[in-house]
């Protein structure tokens, strides 16, 4: 099977197993999500929920964070880990939000990287789930799957990203990985992996091996 065949195939069985997949952080807003991801790094996604809950509330806007105070904001997101850069980095991300973008999110890859403490997988994440033109989110989940399935050989997520971003249409990224993050955590496990029960078994190179 070819990759092109292999991923499109894989692809409709996800959207079978995960019809309603969507992003695990909770937002409502595109600078919520921003920050967010950001929080989420080496942080699983529902304990930043349990921080972001008063997180926002406390700072509503880019203004907010922009003018936070460094050491208060480090001890709001401590729980999210490696807080310090954390802190700096959204409070910079904010300061230029304002200074450079009047306040929005912007809607570019260009733009995006620009900001302090956001990657590409924190920029897809966004561009996907905000403005519907994101690529490829390579967390830990997607790395782990997209080369056992047999859809890259490669580990650097920007490797990883650029390897299987042609894959799939450009508009069936974010749903893609929103739902590998759901079938990382329901059968293809780090540790253990299901591959018996794998409903996503027939299309996967770790099984047919």
């Amino acid at each position: 099977m070819r990759k092109k065949e292999r991923a499109e195939a894989f692809f409709n069985i996800l959207a079978e197993l995960y019809p309603d997949a969507i992003c695990s952080l909770e937002y409502e807003t595109p600078l919520q999500l921003l920050i967010a991801t950001q929080l989420s790094a080496q942080c699983t996604d529902a304990r930043v929920n349990i921080v972001t809950k008063d997180l926002f509330k406390k700072y509503p806007d880019a203004t907010a964070f922009a003018n936070a105070d460094l050491k208060k904001l480090e001890q709001d997101i401590k729980p999210t880990g490696f807080y310090h850069n954390k802190a700096k980095n959204i409070i910079a991300c904010c300061k230029r939000i304002l200074s450079d973008f009047d306040g929005e999110i912007p809607d570019n890859m260009e733009d995006m990287l620009s900001l302090a403490g956001v990657g590409r997988k924190t920029a897809n994440l966004v561009l996907g789930d905000i403005f519907g033109k994101g690529g490829m989110v390579i967390d830990t989940h997607a790395k782990r799957i997209l080369k056992r399935v047999g859809l890259t050989k490669e580990t650097d997520p920007v490797k990883v990203e650029k390897d299987t971003e042609n894959l799939l249409s450009r508009d069936k990224h974010s749903d893609f990985c929103h739902r590998l993050v759901l079938h990382g955590r329901a059968y293809c496990t780090a540790r253990n992996p299901k591959c018996d029960n794998c409903p996503a078994s027939a299309v996967c190179k770790k099984v047919e091996v």
